[in-house]
């Protein structure tokens, strides 16, 4: 195992990486966890991935190179003065950690031809070039290019997020499905939620969204998509559990097995659910102030107008919150009290909703 530390010019904060096989010897993948710091299973996950690479690199068993960066946000890890971690904005702008990466998809002057593999390397020397010539301003915008620097170029990207209270579930571009099906089965995902563009340019669709966008521009070329990145929530954004994530991890290096970045048999479980349309995904909002008790359980199936919650205003009245489509209840949010326009629940439909269009995501 290398243990590679980036420091961001400019400021106190630097980046850890470990790296385990050879660079150009092989496909290459890439996970981090962290990236909006206070969600934290996703760490402990790849701290345990990383001993099992480790064994595995000392076998000679590991091909190509895989990249693990177990805590990708430590401004985010830094904003600590009220005693509380709070990691999801960056506290001097308000910007979201996961939100705004560079985008990839305009490179000039490609020379692309017949050949995949060849017009592949082009373009990520291409994206390479691009990146080198940033010139970054603030700390945020030296950690989005860093990230992005050592994952542009992977065959692989795996971003490992958690909700406030959830079921494991996976964000991933159509382009890539069912391809990103093994993936979705090892974390035993309850909800696959498919979009070509979420909204604010997220880390996963920074790093995949280029391809099709490159091969829509490109029309007759041959331009595959090149980079399989997906956004993975592992659960809920506390759940620190040593069992759980031990499982997490040996499901991902059974994912790396099957894909071949590391000798053994990766198995193939089998996807317990269907994968929908992100637009069919209802977020469910609170019009009013007040405590938010649920009428429903995390993982429950809804129908269309079923009671979801009740938004109890301590002085006044009650609001019923219902489900706006069918589908299985795969989020809520942790902290039980909801103002006008708060996401308390999310719901996995699969007919497209009107209105769910621009911004898909969450704040």
């Amino acid at each position: 195992m290398l243990r590679q530390n980036h420091d961001l010019p400019g400021t106190p904060h630097r980046l850890t990486v470990l790296g385990f096989g050879a660079a150009g010897t092989g496909r290459k993948a890439y996970l981090q966890a962290g990236l909006h710091a206070d969600e934290f299973p996703g760490m402990l996950v790849l701290r345990i991935l990383a001993r099992h690479l480790a064994e595995a690199e000392a076998r000679g068993a590991v091909r190509g190179e895989i990249l693990l960066v177990p805590q990708a946000n430590p401004i985010g890890l830094a904003q600590t003065e009220t005693s509380f971690l709070s990691g999801r904005l960056e506290s001097g702008t308000g910007e979201n950690f996961n939100r705004d990466y560079p985008d990839l998809s305009d490179l000039p002057s490609l020379s692309l031809g017949p050949d995949a593999a060849s017009n592949v390397a082009t373009i990520r020397a291409a994206m390479s070039a691009k990146l080198a010539a940033l010139q970054p301003e603030g700390a945020l915008a030296q950690l989005r290019r860093r990230l992005l620097t050592l994952a542009h170029d992977a065959d692989l990207v795996l971003d490992l997020h958690a909700d406030n209270e959830a079921e494991p579930h996976m964000y991933v571009g159509p382009a890539l499905w069912p391809a990103a099906e093994d993936v979705a089965a090892a974390i035993d995902a309850r909800a696959v939620l498919l979009a070509e563009v979420s909204g604010g340019h997220p880390f996963d669709e920074a790093c995949a969204g280029p391809w099709w966008a490159l091969a829509a521009n490109h029309p007759g070329l041959p331009i595959p998509p090149a980079c399989l990145a997906a956004t993975l929530e592992l659960g809920c954004n506390d759940d620190v559990d040593p069992e759980r994530a031990a499982e997490q991890a040996t499901a991902l290096l059974r994912v790396l097995q099957g894909r071949g970045f590391v000798d053994g048999s990766g198995g193939r479980p089998r996807l317990s659910c269907r994968a929908t349309p992100l637009t069919a995904m209802a977020q469910l909002r609170s019009p009013v102030t007040g405590l938010v008790v649920y009428r429903r359980r995390l993982g429950d199936v809804v129908r269309k107008g079923d009671l979801v919650a009740t938004v109890i205003d301590p002085l006044g009245e009650e609001t019923e919150l219902l489900a706006e489509t069918d589908g299985r209840l795969f989020a809520r949010h942790s902290q039980p009290y909801a103002w006008p326009g708060r996401v308390i629940g999310k719901i996995a439909g699969e007919v497209p909703l009107d209105g769910r269009t621009g911004n898909l995501l969450s704040d």
